[in-house]
């Protein structure tokens, strides 16, 4: 199998000796932005992305498969020269699924024993002990209830933080009061003091935390004030809204690691909030290794005519 890499922003160094390594017996090729491709795309068989290039997609009608370097498709969907009958597969692995776990516990726990608060007295060299709630006091709500959303709520439940789960359509799960669809929306934000979006980006969810949505979560006395944690997708939340429930006391704070924009402009409030804590989209890491074996899995199904692994809906958008 010929499999074409074009990820932006990355470099070939970092990942052709993993893929090569991963797969032996196939012919892995950069894809250079720069240069005349055409003789690049004969006989390709599938391609490893992240933002493609146009150039790219329109030579692959003809493909066997589209593979994201990441969980989120958003970057391949709805793209002009999108091949419509080419199987596109998520990225889903215990390596991903676990690092973007850990982010969501670091911040959970970052909020509720107020560690900002404490940088700032640190700053000022002034010693005051403030109030330390307990995990048990505060419920958190995830916003997605997919593989990534599941594993979240699994890692914090240990720590004896209250669950509840909000989705598209009705899910039971084992220790999470689950809620669904658009008639058990205010219900599931009433109970939720710690909000987590892990949404995909799709027509349904942009801008879907807006000020409706943070004005709608339960008002949280221990922690001041609700607090909101996005990695999911930027796509998803209205920042100007974010902002403006941080400045007026609605938010009292929040984590992000996705943005409307990326990289985050300079002239972005959110770099100057000081209960704003900002990660520039590492959440959940694409480890080149982890990617690359999992390829080489997906790939190996194919030869053996199965079907591949996480394909998705084109829909629904994931």
């Amino acid at each position: 199998m010929k499999i074409i890499v074009d990820l932006k922003n990355e470099s070939a160094e970092r990942w052709l000796p993993s893929l090569q390594a991963a797969l032996p017996d196939h012919e892995i090729v950069w894809w250079d932005r720069e240069a005349s491709n055409e003789s690049v795309l004969d006989g390709a068989d599938a391609a490893l992305v992240w933002h493609p290039d146009p150039a790219l997609l329109s030579g692959l009608a003809d493909a066997k498969a589209l593979f994201s370097m990441g969980a989120g498709v958003d970057h391949i969907v709805g793209q002009p020269d999108l091949p419509p009958d080419v199987p596109i597969v998520r990225f889903v692995d215990p390596d991903l699924t676990d690092r973007m776990s850990e982010w969501i516990v670091l911040q959970c726990l970052m909020h509720l024993r107020q560690q900002r608060r404490y940088d700032a007295l640190q700053d000022d060299q002034r010693w005051r002990p403030l109030r330390q709630p307990i995990a048990s006091e505060i419920r958190v709500g995830i916003l997605g209830l997919g593989t990534l959303g599941q594993d979240a709520a699994q890692k914090l439940r240990p720590l004896g933080f209250e669950l509840a789960g909000w989705s598209r359509s009705a899910k039971t799960i084992a220790g999470i009061d689950t809620y669904a669809g658009d008639e058990e929306q205010s219900t599931f934000l009433g109970v939720t003091e710690i909000l987590v979006s892990l949404l995909p980006f799709t027509p349904e969810t942009a801008g879907f935390v807006d000020r409706s949505v943070i004005d709608r979560l339960a008002k949280c006395e221990v922690l001041g004030g609700p607090v909101y944690i996005n990695a999911g997708r930027g796509g998803t939340q209205v920042e100007s809204d974010i902002v403006a429930a941080l400045e007026d006391g609605r938010l009292s704070g929040v984590s992000l690691d996705v943005f409307e924009t990326e990289p985050l402009p300079a002239s972005s409030p959110l770099w100057r909030i000081s209960n704003a804590i900002i990660t520039p989209h590492v959440a959940a890491w694409s480890s080149h290794e982890a990617v690359s074996k999992y390829v080489a899995r997906q790939v190996g199904r194919h030869e053996r005519g199965e079907p591949f692994e996480n394909v998705i809906d084109l829909s629904v958008g994931y």
